[in-house]
């Protein structure tokens, strides 16, 4: 899969990154919402990893102008310090899956399936 990774912290996202990269996807990185929203301008990965708490504009309102222009991109939140109600504006927006950070190493395997699944179902229908 090619993933856009829009995390700010940058030793997560290299982490993240690498292990995305060792379970074969190709990874791109961004460390701002903006900067993330100008790659979606030109490009559209398979999926986005959308850190919440960024330095410039909330992956919150990346998600709400993700949504804007594509409601079908494939979009997981990983968070460690989301509110409720960031979440369930996420949810309300729909994003595609919610993984706290800690867990994003060993969860991310399993949304990807989901979505590879989701998408192998879309084209044969």
């Amino acid at each position: 899969m090619k993933i856009l990774l829009i995390e700010d912290d940058v030793h997560v996202a290299q982490v993240l990154a690498e292990a995305f990269g060792a379970d074969g996807h190709a990874t791109t990185v961004r460390y701002t919402g903006e900067d993330g929203l100008a790659y979606l301008s030109r490009e559209r990965p398979d999926a986005v990893v959308l850190d919440v708490r960024l330095p410039d504009i909330d992956g919150i309102t990346v998600l709400r102008q993700i949504r804007s222009t594509d409601a079908a991109l494939p979009v997981i939140i990983m968070t460690g310090l989301a509110t409720p109600g960031e979440i369930a504006e996420a949810r309300r927006l729909g994003v595609t899956e919610i993984i706290e950070k800690p867990d994003i190493l060993r969860h991310f395997g399993e949304a990807l399936a989901r979505i590879a699944s989701r998408d192998r179902l879309q084209d044969a229908t």
